[in-house]
Order: C-alpha cells, then sequence, then structure tokens
C-alpha cells in the first residue's frame, strides 16, 4: 500500500460526480516519492516513502524537526 513513512497518509476514499448527479465511488491517491534524504544531524543519508506536502515541509523545517512533529525516529 501506498502510504507516507512519516505522517501514515495514504488514499481516501472519493466519489465522481456526473453532470446528472450519479456518484461512483473512486480511489484518490496520494503523490507518494522515494526519497533519500540527507540528515546533518545524523552525517548520513536515510531513504524514506513521502508525500510531495511532506518534502514541501521537509526543505522547509528540516527532516529532523519534521520527524520529531510526526514522533518518527530517524
Amino acid at each position: 500500500m501506498a502510504k507516507s513513512d512519516i505522517t501514515g497518509k495514504r488514499k481516501l476514499r472519493a466519489q465522481n460526480v456526473s453532470h446528472s448527479n450519479i456518484k461512483t465511488k473512486r480511489w484518490q491517491n496520494v503523490n507518494i516519492q522515494t526519497r533519500r534524504l540527507y540528515v546533518p544531524e545524523l552525517g548520513r543519508f536515510v531513504t524514506l516513502k513521502v508525500t510531495t506536502r511532506d518534502i514541501r515541509t521537509i526543505d522547509k523545517i528540516g527532516l529532523v524537526a519534521y520527524a520529531k512533529r510526526h514522533d518518527l525516529k530517524l
């Protein structure tokens, strides 16, 4: 299953709605990317499956702070 290693975000159930308002079930997938991220505090690289939103936040506040926010031990 495609799931973010940090936040645990995964695909959601959604509905297609036609012009005549007929609703059919569908999956709403998250944009999961496998990234090799450098952790300066540990002095090494870590490979994680993260969403694109996670990547943007990691760029802003750093990987260690973001992992700590979500109670993830690197």
